[in-house]
């Protein structure tokens, strides 16, 4: 059973996850403060920069296809490589999500 090096590179914290398990698992398992909350790739919390190295995350639905190329979802991402990531990164749809919630909002509250 293949195992990689994920390093986190704010904090320098790194963790030994196997293939076969998820990097959010493993930060859990050693203590790792990792941020999430659905567990399921769809609400974001877990997000990470992928700054070097590639993981598999096919049931990452929160993510676009161009974004799993750069961020990881660390309840779904699992290492191909050693990783670096960067914690607390949000891809950029999540910002348009929330700037388009506002619009709705703003936009319903003058219909009333």
């Amino acid at each position: 059973m293949t195992t990689h090096t994920v390093e986190f590179v704010t904090t320098g914290e790194t963790i030994e996850v196997k293939e076969t398990e998820t990097i959010l698992k493993r930060c859990l398992e050693e203590g790792i403060a990792q941020e999430y909350s659905c567990r399921v790739g769809m609400c974001l919390a877990c997000s990470a920069e992928i700054v070097e190295g590639e993981v598999t995350q096919p049931a990452a639905r929160g993510l676009t296809e161009r974004e799993a190329e750069r961020f990881a979802l660390t309840c779904m991402a699992r290492p191909l490589s050693d990783l670096k990531l960067d914690r607390g990164k949000y891809p950029p749809s999540i910002e348009g999500d929330a700037a388009a919630g506002g619009a709705e909002s703003a936009g319903a509250a003058a219909d009333d």
